[in-house]
């Protein structure tokens, strides 16, 4: 009896020393694209057909000032998201508040198109070297700080000039993100022969500096 025990008290040993402790199991959690990820030229092309119905709201168009002014707002809000990894599909419009939020950016934007258009008049005026700076100005710094004022949404957003050197920073990611731009809306021009991809178009403008922004000031 006395051997039995020792036996069964060997096995009982061995199975406490093998057992292995349990590991937590991951939990899968869906995240926005990661800021390392880049979008992609098929992604931004089925992004304005994933909610085609989306797409009747370029008819707003149509209606003068207050439809104008909704379709500031909710490009705004297409930015906005696009900064966000947000590239699924078009959001809901919201006529009443994407309205309020285009007069407000409109007239918050006003500042610097002026001084802007100051500025430019006199680089213009300046001859070849001066059209070439204003190209600069154009290709380089405009877009990226309208994109900054989409996020930000304030009049001092419009003159953070420090972000600028984000883009020379990554220049051929930006290059690369601006001729994308220009490819994809060549594309929906091409389109517009059948109506559609001219709301693609206007509602897909900008995604990949929106990205590129994203994975940049990040």
């Amino acid at each position: 009896m006395a051997v039995k025990k020792v036996v069964k008290k060997k096995v009982a040993t061995k199975k406490v020393a093998t057992k292995k402790p349990t590991s937590k199991k991951k939990v899968a959690i869906n995240k926005p694209t990661s800021n390392k990820n880049k979008l992609t030229f098929k992604e931004a092309f089925h992004y304005p057909f994933n909610r085609a119905k989306g797409l009747w709201n370029i008819l707003w168009i149509l209606l003068p000032i207050f439809g104008w002014a909704a379709l500031i707002g909710y490009s705004i809000r297409l930015t906005t998201e696009w900064t966000q990894g947000k590239f699924k599909q078009l959001p809901l419009f919201e006529f009443k508040n994407d309205m309020k939020l285009g007069f407000k950016m409109f007239i918050r934007s006003l500042p610097f198109i002026i001084v802007y258009l100051i500025a430019a008049a006199i680089l213009n005026s300046l001859g070849d070297a001066g059209n070439f700076v204003n190209f600069l100005i154009e290709f380089f710094i405009i877009p990226i700080l309208f994109i900054n004022f989409a996020v930000k949404r304030t009049v001092d957003s419009l003159f953070e000039f420090s972000i600028v050197s984000k883009v020379f920073n990554n220049l051929g990611d930006y290059i690369v993100a601006v001729l994308k731009t220009i490819l994809l809306a060549l594309v929906f021009i091409l389109m517009s022969i059948i109506l559609v991809g001219i709301p693609a178009n206007m509602f897909s403008q900008n995604m990949f500096l929106a990205d590129f922004y994203r994975r940049s000031m990040k």
